[in-house]
């Protein structure tokens, strides 16, 4: 039996992800956008509206992160999603979260988050449906203590969120199911 639903946006979860940018005057501005996904092995692709500060910034500096929003800091990053760069100016500040600024790219890293993948603006796509911001992935570094003995990430101690669109709740990420290319193995003959 299913259910109809109507018209949904019913890809989940989705990303948590923190869009770090500078403004003119070197002001840290952070957004919560959870339209992105990466798009190549070096490419991350969002899809954001042209009237954001973040947007305006990317567009002077050609350059912004990517971070992987955590339980640690769900409280800044739900902030970060309703308070807008347009009309609070200080929401960064207000945050009292760090930024230091990115060796790569004329953006910052906010030092708090696990994940960030320091990228400059590889191009704008605008349609009549959507507005793409693609970067191109010059580097992605992470906090020390979310790598596990091989040198990996360790997706458990992370933290990292995921939001779920029906119910606007964040969920934590980190229990196993399978190993991809394996799971399926049997079916492959």
């Amino acid at each position: 039996m299913r259910k109809d639903l109507g018209v949904k946006a019913a890809v989940f979860p989705m990303p948590v992800l923190m869009i770090a940018t500078y403004d003119e005057n070197g002001v840290v501005d952070v957004m919560n956008a959870a339209w992105g996904t990466v798009s190549d092995r070096d490419k991350v692709s969002l899809v954001l509206s042209e009237s954001h500060k973040t947007v305006k910034n990317i567009k002077i500096n050609k350059a912004f992160t990517v971070s992987l929003a955590d339980v640690k800091n769900i409280k800044e990053a739900d902030f970060f999603g309703m308070a807008s760069g347009n009309t609070m100016p200080d929401k960064f500040e207000k945050s009292g979260m760090t930024a230091v600024r990115s060796g790569r790219v004329n953006a910052p890293i906010i030092d708090e988050f696990p994940v960030t993948m320091e990228c400059e603006l590889a191009e704008i796509v605008s349609t009549d449906n959507a507005y793409f911001i693609v970067g191109r992935i010059l580097n992605t570094s992470v906090r020390e203590d979310i790598i596990d003995e091989n040198g990996d990430v360790d997706i458990r101690k992370a933290g990292i969120l995921t939001f779920n669109q029906f119910n606007r709740s964040y969920y934590l990420t980190g229990e196993k199911a399978a190993t991809a290319w394996d799971a399926g193995k049997e079916l492959m003959g």
